[in-house]
């Protein structure tokens, strides 16, 4: 008879077995009746099997699909076709790209193929730092990383821009279809401990490899500047300033759309409405783009108020279409760079001052205004106050916290702080001024309103990175400080356990290298360094 064959590559809802760090915490004691609920809207159905990781009693959600684990299918979206777009004439270059080729060092969850580490069972999980062969400095030379949800993107040298990761909503941009998906169950359950073994992951999904963009028409000469990842969605910004994008936004009921409403983009398009942008960044499910004027523009999801702009739910293509909005303007005030938590977003005028909006339930922003509340967002571009003169230089937002680095070398953190998000021991949490923290009706700290320093770091930090619940500080002298859940090695500390106090990552992959940047996924991380030795600081990804 010949043997039992069961198929391995699909993502079905009741074989999800991995969750989402923001949706796996420990049910915390009550919170007051003011503090945010983080309650889901129509959530999606959950994996018939726990998770091996998965912490107990999850509390809900406030905002759309979690990044950080495969989504229960809905009905199947409308898929637009690709279509071959019409060549345009190559225009003047206003953005040079990056030539220091990196090494990449990667660790977390792989068991979705994240970590880009192939097909053997050592690529599930990574509980330290591991250089990743298959971006090579000296063969594929990488010199940009970003990592999304649960799939990443790069540029190489040679002006490639590649993928890895889940592709079930086309984020990866390219056919991932396999036909090597059937396994012996006899085999399979042969008991083999073999670390070489095949894991059964999609080899077109968990290794690296190129974006398609053959229907996308590049002018030729077109090189590539700039990337960004969301949960599901990609983009990648060119040398002179146009905009391509792939995949699906997604909303609170499911999928949104890309360029329409209701379909996933499979394979990259030109982003209309967009030209001469600078630089390119993105939220879960929603995009910033900064232009060489200092205008920036917004799309995607606006339930959380992540647009900058109140979004008429009537008018489904609004959310789809790239707009300015209340930002200031000119060549003193305009804005200088852009960043994104998952749900809400940053602006750094060319003056210094920073402004933020979109969610703010557990006073991610910096905000104030509605910190504590359920639902709480900040509609419109607000000057953050508390981080006025504080001269930041790198920034960017978690889940429901924010980090910042100054040009001192300091680094802040603000916003959710009952699951180690801060880097401060909870024995510090005492010692920080009483008006800096809201407390939940037992008199536990449950948000930092206030920015604090971490002071575990005591090098200069050069850059920082946050994903759902965890941080990574590089400093100037080329070492890594990471924080935070850690329930998948993401923080690259070696355990499961949460990381309460900043921690340098240490371990011999990393050990004598000089790092210079890092991003963070849902649920893995990665770290880069020049190969040929020292390079400039960057200001993240």
């Amino acid at each position: 008879m010949p043997p039992k064959k069961t198929a391995v590559t699909k993502r079905k809802a009741e074989a999800t077995t991995k969750a989402a760090p923001t949706n796996t915490r420990k049910a915390q004691d009550a919170p007051p009746a003011a503090a945010p609920s983080r309650k889901r809207k129509a959530p999606e159905p959950e994996p018939a099997a726990a998770p091996v990781k998965k912490r107990k009693a999850p509390e809900p959600e406030p905002a759309a699909a979690p990044s950080t684990k495969r989504k229960a299918q809905e009905a199947a979206p409308a898929v637009a076709a690709p279509k071959k777009q019409k060549t345009a004439a190559k225009a003047a270059a206003i953005n040079e790209p990056s030539t220091q080729r990196l090494n990449v060092f990667v660790c977390g969850e792989g068991g979705s193929g994240e970590l880009g580490l192939g097909t053997s069972k050592k690529a599930i999980d990574v509980k330290r730092p591991r250089l990743n062969p298959y971006l090579a400095a000296d063969k594929v030379g990488t010199v940009k990383v970003v990592a999304g949800g649960m799939h990443a993107l790069a540029i190489t040298h040679d002006n490639k821009v590649i993928s890895w990761g889940v592709n079930d909503q086309g984020a990866l941009g390219r056919d991932t279809q396999w036909e090597g998906g059937l396994r012996d169950i006899d085999a399979e359950d042969s008991g083999s401990d073999d670390e070489d073994d095949d894991n059964g992951l999609n080899p077109k999904e968990c290794i690296p490899d190129e974006v398609d963009f053959s229907t996308s028409n590049l002018p030729p000469g077109t090189r590539f500047t700039d990337i960004a990842a969301g949960d599901s969605c990609s983009f990648a910004l060119t040398d002179t300033g146009f905009v391509y994008g792939w995949g699906v936004f997604r909303k609170n009921d499911g999928i949104f759309g890309f360029i329409n409403v209701g379909e996933v983009t499979l394979r990259p398009v030109l982003v209309p409405g967009l030209s001469k942008i600078t630089s390119i960044k993105s939220g879960a499910n929603h995009a910033l783009a900064l232009d060489s004027a200092g205008l920036v523009f917004a799309w995607g999801n606006g339930q959380q108020g992540q647009l900058g702009r109140r979004v008429i739910e009537r008018t489904k293509t609004e959310g789809l279409t790239p707009r300015q909005f209340g930002l200031p303007k000119g060549p003193k005030n305009g804005i200088a760079s852009i960043e994104c938590g998952s749900e809400h977003s940053f602006a750094i005028s060319k003056n210094g001052t920073v402004y933020a909006w979109g969610l703010n339930n557990f006073g991610e922003t910096g905000i104030r205004r509605g910190a504590g509340e359920d639902s709480a967002n900040i509609t419109n571009p607000t000057v953050v106050e508390s981080l006025k003169g504080k001269n930041i230089i790198s920034i960017k937002g978690g889940g429901h916290h924010s980090i910042a680095a100054t040009k001192e070398g300091d680094c802040l953190v603000w916003g959710r702080m009952d699951g180690a998000q801060m880097g401060i021991a909870p024995a510090e949490f005492d010692n920080l001024p009483e008006d800096a923290v809201i407390r939940d009706s037992n008199n536990k700290p449950r948000i930092l309103i206030l920015p604090q320093k971490v002071e575990a770091i005591k090098s200069k930090v050069a850059t920082v990175t946050a994903s759902s619940d965890h941080c990574i500080a590089i400093t100037q002298d080329g070492k890594a400080y990471s924080w935070g859940f850690s329930a998948n090695y993401q923080t690259g500390q070696g355990v499961t356990d949460d990381i309460d106090m900043a921690t340098m990552i240490d371990n011999t992959a990393v050990r004598e290298q000089k790092l210079q940047g890092a991003t963070s996924g849902g649920q893995f991380s990665i770290l880069t360094a020049g190969a040929d030795g020292d390079v400039p600081m960057t200001n993240g990804f």
